[in-house]
């Protein structure tokens, strides 16, 4: 992979995000720390004691054009949270999200039916879209012969198994080239045939100055297909930087977790928040204008607006 510009134009810029959840527990611990008035109440009520879940904690950085960025993690670690918030799905507790157009979140923005085929809801996907009439029956074939469904793409998405919902979902997600793609697990599935139409897709999208954002629990596939990678550790940001170097520690990181040799990866995270460098972002706004954050909806943002940053 081509390393990635850093004087390219940005456009995604995440600052500071925190984002935390309450959520019940059946931890006997947190009922003894819970005061013995509410305990006893929540026990006559039938509920359980909440726990506060930090789901991000000050998550910084810049996305630039041309960047195909892989965010990798274990479960829990942060890493689809974080796409809902840069797709203006969820509101965090502190920071915002700029983007410099609307990010498309596959498998949210396409709307799809279940009770209609694959065919129909390739128009239905594009159209919601964005995609004008006559540029969405110019994609339907396009979008067709990348989704590789055969005979099946005739009949009701209902029947489709979640690895087919996905692989449309990715082809539908792509007809629109948007600047801003985010797609969580969608190349997980499929044969060898669907991965490597999909990675010739997401080349073209980066070589039309795009920047897609690549979930995935496979450091290899994000070393093989990203120019850069972002590592997420229960919430926090561990690592940021390219591709191969950051899936290579992640690696090892988890084959150590495996082989049960919690100190030797201890030692792998410890050594990479040393060599990380902090992200601070400052944003500039024009006399009499002001930046719209992802997560406030329906509002637009200004065309001539812009903005900088430092690392």
């Amino acid at each position: 992979m081509v390393a990635s510009d850093p004087f390219a134009s940005a456009t995604v810029a995440v600052q500071d995000i925190h984002v935390r959840y309450r959520v019940p527990s059946t931890d006997s611990a947190e009922r003894r720390r819970a005061n013995p008035i509410a305990r006893a109440a929540k026990s006559i009520l039938g509920q359980q004691p909440m726990v506060t879940v930090r789901a991000l904690a000050g998550i910084s950085f810049v996305a630039r054009s041309g960047e195909q960025i892989g965010i990798v993690g274990q479960n829990g670690s942060g890493k689809s949270t974080l796409l809902r918030i840069i797709a203006g799905l969820e509101k965090p507790a502190r920071g915002q999200v700029l983007a410099e157009s609307t990010p498309v979140l596959i498998g949210v923005n396409a709307a799809l039916v279940p009770d209609l085929s694959g065919e129909q809801n390739v128009r239905l996907g594009c159209l919601a879209m964005g995609l004008t009439p006559e540029e969405t029956a110019r994609a339907v074939p396009d979008v067709i012969q990348l989704a590789g469904l055969g005979k099946s793409i005739y009949l009701p998405m209902k029947t489709y198994s979640s690895g087919m919902g996905s692989r449309l979902r990715f082809a539908i997600a792509t007809a629109a080239n948007p600047d801003i793609l985010l797609i969580d697990e969608a190349l997980a599935t499929g044969d060898a045939a669907f991965r490597e139409r999909s990675d010739a897709r997401m080349r073209r999208l980066r070589d039309g100055a795009g920047t897609v954002f690549l979930v995935s629990h496979a450091a290899q596939t994000i070393e093989e297909t990203c120019t850069r990678a972002i590592w997420l550790n229960h919430g926090r940001l561990i690592l940021d930087g390219p591709a191969e170097d950051v899936a290579l520690r992640y690696r090892k990181w988890a084959w150590a977790l495996a082989k049960d040799k919690p100190d030797e990866a201890k030692t792998i995270i410890e050594d990479a928040l040393s060599e990380r460098a902090d992200t601070h972002i400052r944003i500039e706004e024009p006399p009499g204008r002001h930046y719209t954050p992802r997560h406030v909806r329906g509002a637009r943002r200004p065309a001539d607006q812009h903005k900088t940053e430092s690392r």
